[in-house]
């Protein structure tokens, strides 16, 4: 039996309405203010139940990648069906292209707070 369920991934960031609306169009998962007036705390959650929250901190430094200058504080890999048009959507939301392309069956991005992150199609 499992002690708890619904793990959910925090991600820290200098804007945590703004990445929390770039995950959530880029998911397509409602966005969800906060519990405090500023909006220090954002989440998104799929139907099914999985949640991604976003913490607003003071002195934010994007991490550097991929060297660990300054280490990732997260990655998330997501599925894609066609990485050429989920691309061009990604990059309209915000995102930047990584100059340094690893794999050929996904690709490296960095959301608008720096966090890299992948588009699979495997």
């Amino acid at each position: 039996m499992a002690i708890a369920r619904y793990p959910s991934l925090v991600i820290d960031c200098p804007d945590a309405p703004a990445l929390a609306r770039f995950y959530g169009t880029l998911l397509d998962w409602p966005v969800s203010t906060g519990s405090d007036e500023q909006d220090t705390w954002m989440e998104i959650r799929a139907d099914y139940g999985q949640v991604i929250c976003f913490q607003q901190v003071d002195d934010y430094r994007p991490p550097v990648w991929p060297t660990q200058e300054h280490p990732q504080q997260m990655h998330l890999d997501v599925i894609v069906d066609d990485l050429d048009e989920a691309e061009a959507a990604t990059l309209e939301l915000g995102a930047t292209k990584h100059e340094q392309q690893p794999g050929e069956t996904f690709w490296v991005f960095l959301d608008p707070a720096g966090h890299p992150f992948c588009l699979c199609v495997s």
